[in-house]
């Protein structure tokens, strides 16, 4: 078992930008990463299985809803701190992180956002500690990139709702205890619905065969006949824009996750680029690799440099959707065009579980296309600075 040997890179000394706490959040987050996440990591990835003893670990150093108010078992952090763990846990894996993203933004977000006071007490200490875990279901077999398509829908049966549908591709799915599920009424309003594993009727089967994410756990939410107890509905806000705001709050902390995976990436390069020896000189002094390198830490830079200012929107709550858009959608590649040129320097040796490169590389291709994909971030850009929408 290799020794986590991670530096991270800060070129424009961009810690200065940061408070003493924000320092510390992150600290604490990569110590815990390079003791129970960076051993462990690349044998459960070739397992295909989630590492399901580290949830206490990820709720303590903040992994669970770090914004989320202390009163209901939150850090009380600010933006900036979410998205600097949200870096680090990345830097271990992507899947770890869809596991914590999901947790936060995507199940405690619309409970305390969207949720009553009763809602919240019941379910978001349990899921700040990690005692409780939560999944999302948004995505559908037929409706992913048009949400608004969806055909999951619930009855008023009087005393309950009856929900019926499916989703698909759901982190978390596979051992959560609660699903916040997107649904239409009967009059095509779309609801969030809180349902709890055991009611009749719903079933999580999981999703195998990735190639992708394999050390996190993927499923689908089936529902069938399922009867929701009235209280469980979401009551503070409907229609498509209760989900998407959920989704800008993942986004966000996805900008900062991807630099964690590049980070990870140009550290492990260039490492070996310094230690592998070619025609009697370290690669590191070959032109080729170092334009490569220098491309890299260049890249680096700059998506720090607008997820930081994108936190300061956010703590400032001048953020806009399609701020987060570009920062989610330009990130990703970055890391996914620097974790393919760091496979590259490393050779052959890229390909192997020695190194989590091509883990990363793997596992960014999913992040380039969840939680909207690239082109229709690209459009959600276009229709911000244009003023029209080529959706349809």
């Amino acid at each position: 078992m290799k020794p986590d040997l991670f530096q991270a890179p800060d070129y424009y000394l961009l810690d200065d930008l940061l408070t003493e706490e924000h320092k510390l959040v992150r600290d604490a987050a990569r110590a815990w990463v390079k003791r129970e996440v960076s051993p462990i990591i690349e044998d459960y990835a070739q397992r295909a299985e989630f590492p399901k003893q580290i949830i206490k670990g990820l709720a303590e150093i903040g992994g669970f809803g770090p914004y989320i108010p202390e009163e209901y078992g939150g850090a009380g952090l600010d933006q900036i701190s979410y998205g600097l763990i949200m870096q680090e846990i990345e830097r271990g894996d992507s899947g770890v992180r869809s596991t914590s993203s999901v947790q936060s933004s995507l199940v405690m977000y619309p409970i305390w956002k969207y949720g009553n006071e009763e809602q919240r007490q019941k379910y978001l200490p349990k899921l700040a500690s990690g005692e409780m875990m939560g999944c999302f279901g948004l995505t559908e077999p037929d409706f992913g990139s048009n949400p608004g398509g969806m055909v999951t829908n619930f009855k008023d049966m009087g005393d309950h709702y009856l929900l019926n549908g499916a989703k698909l591709w759901i982190s978390n799915a596979p051992f959560a205890d609660i699903a916040v599920v997107w649904a239409k009424n009967e009059e095509g309003r779309i609801h969030g619905l809180i349902v709890e594993r055991g009611m009749e009727g719903f079933s999580t089967p999981e999703t195998h065969n990735k190639w992708s994410l394999r050390a996190s756990a993927t499923g689908e939410l089936i529902f069938a006949d399922v009867k929701v107890p009235k209280e469980n509905l979401l009551p503070n806000k409907s229609g498509l824009g209760a989900p998407l705001g959920c989704l800008d709050s993942a986004r966000y902390g996805i900008a900062w996750g991807a630099i964690g995976a590049a980070m990870d990436c140009y550290d492990t390069a260039l490492r070996y680029a310094k230690e592998r020896v070619q025609f009697d000189k370290p690669i590191a002094a070959t032109q080729l690799q170092q334009k490569k390198l220098a491309e890299m830490i260049t890249e680096i830079t700059k998506a720090q440099l607008l997820t930081w200012r994108l936190g300061v929107l956010r703590n400032e709550g001048r953020a806009t959707t399609a701020q987060i858009s570009m920062a989610k959608r330009n990130n990703v590649e970055m890391a996914l065009n620097i974790a393919r040129e760091a496979r590259q320097i490393l050779g052959g040796m890229g390909i192997t579980g020695e190194y989590s490169i091509m883990r990363h590389m793997m596992n960014l291709e999913s992040v380039v296309t969840y939680e909207g994909t690239h082109d229709i971030h690209l459009l959600i850009t276009g229709m911000d600075i244009t003023g029209h929408s080529a959706f349809k």
